[in-house]
């Protein structure tokens, strides 16, 4: 998801979703609607309705404008994409999940997702529920070190754990700044080119807040339900730990799944829910990097849904960091 009010709305990979899943007709669902980039993209390449589902009431807010000239054919629905089969209602022709936080949510200080303005330390995608501030001051240092590593790979988890818990004993930790600077003084200064020190420790606490890896696999498992035999799915991810969850599922569920290891069991052989549609995934070329840097990281991976019914999935083999399944933050 990409793009603010005031700023160009650019959908990562957009080129090669309508390229390798054309043509575009019939249902489809946008189960990341953030500014709505690939849901307009979607109708103008002839989807007959778009439902665009989002968890964050500003997105629906500014899709109210955008919207309206599309009439029926988009339907909003304020939700998570977990349940994206049941806000769909009935069978879609293809799906569409953009993975992480919105360029949207990013330039707004308030909301707390980043370190470049100082605002409250929130990063609730659905403005509801437990913050990144409650978390921060609440939880106990060995889970605060766990979400740090494992969300995060923060290497010095413990390290800055520790920290946050010997601040907080002096004052609460509110904001986003308070929060960067504390990290930062746990890590040697960056070299040029190099990320900030606090970047991998605000990604942990995004995804443990808003139970993002949770999701992720529900919202697969639903858009396998509610895919029509021949719908497509397109799935873009922003860092590794996601593109290795979306990649295990499609591949376990095309029955292409790799065997066991002492980590994961070996696959038993399923009746192949989807096709995989360029199988090694699609990046960036040099013209969308030229356009839109971000898309540097992105991944895209696509499947086409087969006749096989719906049917549980393993989640011991897709590659899930180890708070996944019991965060629930």
């Amino acid at each position: 998801m990409q793009g603010g009010s005031d700023t160009p709305h650019i959908p990562v990979l957009l080129r090669p979703i309508l390229q390798h899943l054309a043509p575009i007709s019939g249902i489809w669902v946008d189960g990341t609607l953030g500014a709505g980039g690939y849901a307009r993209a979607l109708l103008e390449a002839g989807a007959q309705q778009v439902i665009g589902i989002d968890r964050d009431p500003l997105a629906l807010e500014l899709a109210q404008r955008w919207a309206a000239p599309f009439g029926a054919r988009m339907r909003l629905v304020a939700g998570n994409f977990a349940q994206l089969d049941q806000h769909a209602g009935g069978l879609v022709d293809g799906v569409v999940l953009d993975l992480g936080v919105s360029s949207m949510q990013l330039d707004l200080a308030e909301r707390g997702f980043s370190f470049a303005k100082d605002g409250p330390l929130d990063m609730r995608m659905s403005q509801s529920g437990r913050s990144a501030a409650d978390l921060v001051n609440q939880a106990d240092e060995s889970v605060l070190a766990d979400i740090l590593y494992h969300y995060g790979e923060e290497r010095a988890s413990r390290r800055i754990a520790r920290a946050i818990v010997q601040a907080r004993g002096r004052a609460p930790i509110t904001t986003t700044l308070q929060l960067a600077g504390l990290v930062s003084g746990c890590l040697p200064r960056p070299k040029p080119g190099q990320s900030h020190p606090a970047t991998r420790s605000f990604q942990a606490l995004r995804i443990a807040v808003n139970a993002e890896f949770e999701a992720l696999v529900a919202g697969l498992e639903a858009a396998e339900r509610a895919l029509r035999p021949g719908g497509k799915l397109a799935v873009v991810s922003f860092h590794s730990m996601e593109d290795r969850v979306v990649k295990r599922f499609l591949a376990a569920r095309a029955g292409q799944g790799a065997g066991g290891s002492r980590h994961a069991p070996e696959q038993v052989a399923i009746t192949p829910r989807f096709r995989l549609i360029e199988k090694r995934g699609v990046s960036a070329d040099a013209a969308e990097l030229d356009e839109n840097p971000r898309a540097r990281s992105a991944r895209l991976r696509m499947a086409q849904r087969l006749d096989a019914p719906a049917g549980p999935v393993d989640h011991a083999l897709l590659g899930l960091p180890s708070l996944a399944l019991d965060t629930g933050r």
